[in-house]
């Protein structure tokens, strides 16, 4: 919602997924919708699973990197890109921005997973380590953009990374459209907001009548409250919970317009219920996904909602997960 005076927010529409969908054909992977038999038996629904665990980088993020740092003017590529990250948009950015030869430099937190440092720093950007609870990431990163000349590619409140990450929205329904169904509910994990923004936009456009749900760990439940308060709540803590991937504190300014209008709706799950989420994926699913990415099915095995009888998609949105955890998470 905009305040008197202030310009109106730009936001993107279905259209704007159907165009990244051109974008990143060829060059993002079509995920896949599994099902689990286990799953359903446990639910009394139908459930599928969208594997963007297996998308390149790892998670959804390089859906919207891609998108957005396509478009950026031939002249304005020298600069390179920045953004800021704990790890799986990140990743997404310097693995378009690689492939679209262009430099790239991502500020981390210090503490974010070794693995998802290491894999951003070998996909050749340059890595600017930050403390989570005393600097400000985007001011670091904004000062780091205007120094180089370079383009800021925010992680989630920017109208093409949510065109992009929509796109995964739009196979969700293709592909339950080409095995006759349709779906009946829809949870999507959430930080700032981007991947349940680009995939309501396009899951809405076609199904008006799904029913959409936001999926956060407990204590950073910023969407759940937000969605109540009819405002942009603020979590109290800027870390605590082993969803590293889902720590952003507070929906964005788009993000928010978008999800409060065709979502409104949030579920949570404690970490005791996402490891457990975790070691069933890996045990029943053979999938490797990490804490952040099983918020959502955490939610649907702890029976957050009664989903009998009905066709129901859980987004496994990352799998970057540090191997110590995840040992600790299967064990």
């Amino acid at each position: 919602m905009n305040l008197p005076g202030e310009p109106p927010l730009a936001l993107p529409t279905a259209d704007d997924v159907d165009a990244a969908a051109q974008r990143l054909e060829g060059v993002a992977l079509r995920t896949p919708l599994l099902a689990s038999p286990v799953l359903d038996a446990l639910t009394g629904g139908r459930v599928l699973l969208k594997a963007e665990t297996l998308q390149r980088t790892g998670s959804f993020k390089f859906r919207g990197a891609y998108n957005k740092i396509s478009t950026i003017p031939v002249e304005r590529r020298r600069g390179g890109v920045v953004a800021f990250s704990s790890g799986n948009h990140a990743q997404g950015v310097a693995a378009a921005a690689k492939l679209l030869d262009m430099p790239a430099v991502i500020v981390m937190p210090r503490d974010a997973p070794r693995p998802k440092r290491e894999r951003t720093a070998a996909l050749g950007a340059e890595v600017v380590l930050y403390d989570r609870e005393r600097e400000d990431r985007e001011a670091i990163a904004r000062g780091i953009a205007e120094s180089r000349g370079a383009v800021l590619v925010p992680p989630y409140d920017d109208p093409m990374i949510i065109a992009g990450q929509g796109t995964a929205g739009r196979e969700i329904v293709e592909d339950l459209a080409a095995a006759g169904l349709k779906p009946d509910v829809v949870i999507v994990t959430a930080s700032g907001g981007g991947l349940a923004a680009g995939i309501a936009l396009a899951v809405k456009a076609r199904h008006p009548d799904a029913r959409l749900y936001t999926a956060e760990p407990e204590g950073f439940d910023d969407h759940a409250r937000s969605f109540r308060s009819g405002r942009r709540e603020t979590n109290a803590a800027m870390s605590g919970t082993i969803c590293d991937a889902l720590m952003s504190p507070s929906p964005g300014l788009i993000t928010f317009e978008i999800n409060r209008r065709l979502i409104g709706e949030g579920l949570t799950a404690s970490d005791e219920e996402v490891a457990r989420a975790v070691a069933f994926a890996f045990r029943e699913l053979k999938l490797v996904v990490e804490p952040g990415g099983a918020v959502g099915l955490a939610a649907l095995l702890a029976g957050k909602l009664d989903v009998t009888g009905k066709t129901v998609v859980v987004v496994l949105s990352g799998g970057n997960v540090d191997p110590e955890l995840f040992h600790k998470l299967v064990a």
